[in-house]
């Protein structure tokens, strides 16, 4: 929402400058239409993550009360507090959207069977063991991986880089952490993380929406030692 905020007011301040461009008659016409609708698009693509619904025509009646200077209905302390609390209510509900998805699918992708549930809530698949020595919590790994939304949506992956990552146990997210430690070297799993132990009701950037479970498949290659990863 901060984020979203942030956006609306770089937007609110672009809209008075260029308001003052339209007052001066500054800009072309065809200029200033593709403006208008970039910053329309770049406002639109941030509202659309909300959820909310809008009237159009309000909305531009609202835009041009504030870019011309006309008489609004409500002051702008006002009207901030109007936005803040519709955007408040669509979080809330979004995020409850977000976790009744989630908690359907690990619950369906649980009762697979192959799937293996632990106490914490990670679930893991073992697609081919290799038998070799397994990492500890505060090891270093090389692996290959690739990880998807629950939708298919592929946000990384080494494979697709032709580089294998390499990273110590103890700074990942917690679903990675534990996961490898379940994993000996020439192992190759998919875990299906819970969002709690990855990134939780906050996500990651526009890539990795709130309360979501994460799927990787990983191949674990080496367990190495700071003297190797520094080499």
């Amino acid at each position: 929402m901060k984020r979203i905020i942030t956006a609306l007011c770089l937007f609110a301040a672009a809209c008075s400058l260029y308001g003052k461009a339209i007052a001066e008659d500054v800009a072309k016409s065809d200029e200033k239409r593709e403006i208008s609708y970039a910053f329309g698009l770049v406002l639109g693509s941030d509202l659309r993550q909300t959820g909310l619904e809008f009237d159009y025509n309000a909305l531009t009646d609202g835009f041009r009360s504030s870019v011309e200077g006309l008489d609004a209905r409500y002051t702008l302390d006002e009207a901030v507090q109007l936005v803040q609390a519709a955007f408040q209510e669509a979080m809330a509900r979004q995020s409850e959207e977000f976790k009744a998805k989630e908690a359907q699918y690990l619950a369906e992708n649980g009762a697979r069977e192959g799937v293996i549930t632990t106490e914490s809530g990670l679930q893991y698949e073992i697609i081919s063991s290799g038998k070799g020595e397994k990492p500890g919590p505060e090891d270093i790994v090389r692996v290959n991986y690739e990880g998807t939304l629950i939708d298919g949506t592929v946000f990384d992956s080494t494979w697709a880089r032709d580089e294998p990552a390499e990273f110590p146990l103890d700074r990942v997210i917690p679903g990675w952490t534990e996961g490898m430690q379940l994993m000996g070297v020439g192992d190759s799993y998919i875990f299906y993380i819970p969002s709690g132990l990855a990134y939780g009701e906050q996500g990651a950037g526009q890539v990795i929406p709130p309360y979501s479970p994460l799927i990787f498949k990983v191949e674990l290659l080496d367990i190495l030692s700071g003297e190797e990863q520094d080499e």
